[in-house]
């Protein structure tokens, strides 16, 4: 590992150390995270997703991504708005993904909230609208946030609009993962790519 906290991988490249774990997560990092991400489908899997990886590492959720993507039929909110006992019955009892009723259910919900937001432009748009004026520029591990005011303002809003587990970290997760602040090392590669922060 470097002074700047970043780690120097067999391909030359530096990456922020989490990255480097696994082949998967690496995967993950250099193509998909903090990447933007503009359509309510999109945004709805990501959500549903850091909802289901409150209390449990990223590693284990992006493992079981085809799983949840299957069981969410590609995390289309139409559809999931629609599903009622049996589904939430037959997703308990479903091994391949997190089997937990209360983060089931919110997902169940937070489909019908996505749906509700469509008319005043939908959940992307308003991800985005709390994008900040400056993102951060963290050089170690221990200087990346794990909330800040945009997402605590966020979670209220999603909150306020019929959302569950969409707490001030979560949310500001989500906002790492979709592009709306750019927390990547200093030191690595992958640090303003996203076409967003320059």
């Amino acid at each position: 590992m470097s002074t700047d906290g970043t780690i120097l991988c067999e391909d030359g490249l530096r990456r922020t150390p989490w990255a480097t774990a696994s082949t998967l997560l690496r995967e993950y990092y250099d193509t998909e995270w903090g990447m933007p991400i503009r359509d309510d489908r999109g945004m709805y899997e990501r959500l549903t997703l850091e909802s289901f990886q409150s209390g449990l590492s990223w590693a284990t959720i992006l493992a079981k991504r085809p799983a949840f993507r299957r069981a969410f039929n590609g995390f289309d909110p139409e559809i999931v708005a629609r599903y009622g006992p049996a589904e939430v019955e037959g997703l308990l009892a479903d091994a391949s993904i997190v089997r937990n009723r209360r983060k089931i259910e919110a997902a169940i919900a937070n489909a019908c909230a996505t749906l509700d937001l469509i008319p005043v432009g939908g959940l992307a748009e308003l991800v985005w609208s709390f994008q900040p004026d400056a993102t951060p520029a963290p050089r170690t591990m221990d200087e990346v946030p794990t909330r800040s005011p945009e997402s605590a303002a966020l979670a209220a809003a999603l909150k306020k609009a019929g959302f569950r587990f969409v707490g001030p970290t979560t949310m500001y997760a989500l906002m790492e993962a979709v592009g709306v602040v750019d927390t990547h090392l200093v030191g690595s590669w992958r640090r303003g790519r996203s076409g967003v922060w320059g």
